[in-house]
């Protein structure tokens, strides 16, 4: 019982020494604006607890690993926007595995299937993969005037596509609606 627990501490000291090659080098941050900072900040946090949690041997090193690589693929892409757009803001981004795409949609799309910049469910827009360990699938959350906006164009091709005129009822035009013929055998 006691070799068990002595090679259990001893996996998890390798295991917490190890992480230091899963952990990005810091990098100099002075580049980016405050919000950018703040969100790697966070994810160095979010980094502290994994390996806090894994030190007191509350996780597994699978749970470990999958983590660490999750907020290693999270920081390239924030990093990678930040420097592409030259803007201090972020959208909400969340990183996925393609076994967690449920997490994110009621009827997850097939992995192989996604397109960079397509919406999906007009609640994220997906930005593409990484390849962090696993590979995660990285989704942007829209905001609520980018959903109301993709609602109103959906909402506004279907009536189109359903024969309906629609016109600016401020401009004093009337709004014209046509109904489909009623085929009868």
């Amino acid at each position: 019982m006691l070799d068990r627990r002595l090679i259990r501490s001893a996996f998890v000291a390798l295991l917490v020494i190890m992480s230091t090659e899963f952990v990005v080098p810091a990098q100099t941050t002075e580049e980016f604006g405050p919000v950018v900072r703040a969100y790697l900040g966070y994810l160095r946090n979010e980094q502290e607890v994994v390996d806090d949690r894994a030190s007191r041997r509350e996780i597994n090193a699978v749970y470990y690993r999958r983590n660490s690589n999750r907020i290693r693929a999270l920081r390239q892409v924030a990093t990678r926007i930040a420097r592409e757009t030259g803007n201090d803001y972020l959208p909400e981004l969340e990183a996925v595995a393609a076994d967690e795409l449920r997490l994110l949609f009621e009827r997850p799309p097939r992995s192989q299937t996604l397109r960079v910049g397509e919406v999906i469910e007009t609640r994220f827009r997906f930005l593409g993969s990484v390849r962090s360990g696993d590979s995660f699938y990285i989704f942007a959350r829209l905001d609520p005037y980018e959903q109301a906006e993709l609602l109103q164009k959906t909402n506004l091709s279907r009536e189109n596509a359903a024969g309906t005129i629609v016109s600016n009822p401020m401009s004093g035009a009337k709004v014209t609606t046509t109904r489909a013929r009623r085929v009868t055998p």
